[in-house]
């Protein structure tokens, strides 16, 4: 089966420091974890980061961080994964 994406909900973990979010391949749940340094933009706001930005950031770049997602998966087929900037570039 193919890693799919179909529930849409994400959550900010503290202990990690990152964005949690939900990928399925058929019926085994497949978590992942991107870091807020991946999020952080380079034109870095001057206001403080806080979990509605890092939120935001993932709504707004949800689409790369699937296709990296995908690509990890497709690598080696793990029960988690923790995205890091290094993976977006």
């Amino acid at each position: 089966m193919a890693l799919a994406f179909l529930n849409q909900s994400r959550s900010f973990d503290a202990a990690r420091n990152a964005v949690r979010f939900v990928g399925h391949d058929g019926m085994f749940q497949v978590l992942f974890f991107i870091e807020v340094g991946a999020l952080a933009k380079s034109d870095t706001q001057r206001t403080e980061p806080s979990e509605t930005r890092w939120l935001s950031s993932f709504d707004a770049l949800r689409n790369s961080i699937q296709d990296v997602a995908h690509k990890a998966y497709s690598y080696r087929r793990r029960a988690f994964y923790t995205l890091t900037a290094a993976d977006f570039r």
